[in-house]
């Protein structure tokens, strides 16, 4: 039952709080419904909770990774697009779940945003990154065992993460979702996303073996 709670907030209570807040307030209420979403991302991640102990140090780990994804976008400022945030937000899902996936890349837009900039993108950032977190998170079996789709779903998910932005982009500046307008953002921004998906798979098949070693231990270590 808390599964699906948690799958029911993070798939279908989110994106509607996302767009609720894009069409039904004005844009300088984004920070609200960023502190919203940042709740909620929170909530699947407590239902899970079961000692304290071992709450405390999953808190940690949440906030030493949402650290390590923020410190990433800051550090690679210099060439646009070219980001780790997915690769450790995904790399934190393969080991701890798609839960604190999801939560890790709602927390890094977030608390990256306030040095690139807050706005009304950054919920649709939140839920986009949370996003790729929970499916990684999904598909931790396969994805660990083989460099290959490891590879793969890096590259599709900065493909995704893209299309899902645009959806931002049109729903900005039409108040409504036009397909054609749709069709275009994505093909002007296919150089955007072409770097990205390309970064997301450098990263991750540079990272996912040490970092996802010094997790298997803290896992090991600490009944994670």
């Amino acid at each position: 039952m808390k599964k699906w709670i948690s799958y029911g907030i993070l798939c279908l209570l989110i994106p509607t709080v996302v767009l609720c807040g894009m069409f039904l307030f004005p844009a300088k209420q984004y920070a609200w419904i960023s502190l919203c979403v940042a709740l909620l991302s929170c909530l699947p991640v407590f239902l899970r909770f079961e000692r304290k102990s071992v709450s405390t140090k999953r808190l940690i780990l949440i906030a030493s990774m949402t650290a390590l994804s923020v410190l990433g976008r800051i550090l690679f400022t210099p060439i646009p697009g070219f980001k780790p945030v997915t690769a450790m937000v995904v790399i934190t899902a393969l080991y701890f779940g798609g839960e604190v996936g999801f939560l890790t890349g709602s927390l890094c837009a977030l608390i990256s945003n306030f040095w690139f900039g807050q706005g009304p993108w950054t919920p649709f950032q939140m839920f986009s990154w949370g996003l790729l977190g929970l499916l990684a998170g999904l598909l931790a079996d396969p994805l660990k065992r083989s460099k290959i789709l490891l590879a793969v779903y890096g590259a599709v998910s900065g493909v995704l993460y893209s299309a899902l932005m645009d959806v931002w982009t049109v729903l900005l500046a039409d108040g409504y979702f036009n397909l054609s307008r749709y069709a275009a953002t994505l093909v002007s921004s296919l150089p955007f996303t072409a770097i990205y998906a390309v970064s997301n798979l450098i990263f991750l098949l540079l990272f996912s073996k040490p970092i996802g070693k010094i997790l298997e231990r803290i896992q090991t270590k600490y009944g994670l």
